[in-house]
């Protein structure tokens, strides 16, 4: 379902420390997908490990964690999964607490006033 890379930020629960990374737009993708060398670099702790079902039908359990998203200034705490290493997701979830919309024609994040996915 991934649809356009864009540059995004992922930082701290506090907010002070960021890093800047291209992850792969994917509505169909509740959840944003960060690695989880970058989390724990980052000082997020998970808080839980969550069932979740693939793509290809699979299920698997994944740790889960809650920290910050920016994009393009907009921030928003987020819940995110510790993923592998090349993995890189901004989710449904995520697009909503921030407002924007994907614009899979023009590949890119439309702000939007309000916004219910």
């Amino acid at each position: 379902m991934g649809t356009f890379s864009v540059t995004i930020e992922i930082g701290d629960s506090q907010g002070q420390r960021y890093e800047r990374v291209e992850a792969l737009v994917d509505t169909g993708s509740s959840l944003s997908v960060v690695p989880a060398s970058l989390l724990q670099r980052l000082g997020v702790s998970s808080i839980g490990r969550e069932p979740f079902r693939l793509a290809d039908k699979r299920r698997v359990q994944m740790e889960i964690g809650e920290t910050r998203v920016r994009v393009d200034g907009r921030g928003v705490m987020t819940l995110v999964v510790f993923g592998p290493e090349d993995q890189y997701i901004l989710g449904a979830y995520a697009l909503e607490g921030l407002r924007l919309a994907a614009d899979p024609v023009g590949r890119r994040l439309v702000p939007v006033d309000w916004l219910l996915m």
